[in-house]
């Protein structure tokens, strides 16, 4: 089986080598760079074995995205408090949705009516509309990308369908297809980036209740969500063009 690798990061000013990456599972870290071939540098090597490889990578690649900690140990915080980020976020707040599903989705009533007619309800006097159409007015941006699968799952749909009511307080809401996504190198994670300062990662259970967030601060971590993000923005298109593809398709 292939290994689940995530890109951490590189040095290089044109995108290419050296760089590094994570494996998701184990926790390995594999390094890509030039490889060191010339014989004389080779048997200056110490317990180099005949089916290993040496490459030649700067330092500061090793410093900036090389691990900084034996164990990585996360940072939870509760849904209350997770809530909160969403009235104190500074400038901006962005969105990676990459499930196929969500449970909350399927507990509101609003579903069964989607399911029932094929349009969600558009409701702007919820909680959460009420406090993005605030935040917005204030010149904050609020936005997220979707992940969709093909077909569509019914839970896909519904945000889809759902899509008017956060376009309706400002916020850019914006979606790909899954195979899109993984041309892009997107994680098959869902998280949020506060002020591109913070990245709240949402932890779920198999049966898709979001049950802890995962609180990331340290800055190059950040920074490759951001990146992240930069590429989704790049490969996506905004939901209402989404919405007219797949009805070119159907």
């Amino acid at each position: 089986m292939a290994r689940r690798l995530r890109f951490t990061g590189t040095d290089s000013k044109n995108g290419g080598c050296p760089a590094v990456h994570e494996d998701v599972d184990s926790g390995e870290i594999i390094v890509q760079g030039r490889p060191l071939t010339d014989p004389e540098d080779l048997a200056q090597l110490q317990h180099l074995g005949p089916d290993d490889a040496a490459v030649v990578v700067p330092r500061e690649l090793l410093v900036n995205h090389g691990p900084k900690e034996m164990t990585r140990v996360p940072k939870l915080i509760d849904l209350e408090e997770f809530g909160r980020l969403f009235h104190h976020f500074e400038h901006s707040a962005w969105h990676l949705e990459t499930r196929r599903g969500y449970a909350s989705d399927r507990e509101d009533l609003g579903f069964d009516e989607f399911l029932r007619t094929g349009h969600a309800p558009f409701d702007l006097d919820s909680d959460w509309c009420r406090n993005i159409t605030e935040q917005t007015a204030q010149g904050k941006y609020v936005g997220r990308v979707r992940v969709v699968d093909n077909p569509p799952t019914d839970g896909q749909l519904f945000l889809l369908s759902y899509a008017r009511c956060n376009a309706a307080t400002g916020e850019d809401v914006r979606n790909l297809w899954r195979e899109d996504a993984e041309r892009a190198h997107l994680p098959e994670e869902d998280f949020w980036i506060f002020d591109s300062r913070l990245v709240a990662i949402l932890r779920f259970d198999d049966e898709d209740v979001l049950h802890d967030v995962e609180i990331i601060t340290e800055p190059a971590e950040v920074l490759r969500y951001c990146q992240v993000r930069d590429a989704a923005v790049h490969a996506s298109i905004p939901y209402e063009a989404f919405a007219a593809q797949m009805d070119a398709k159907g």
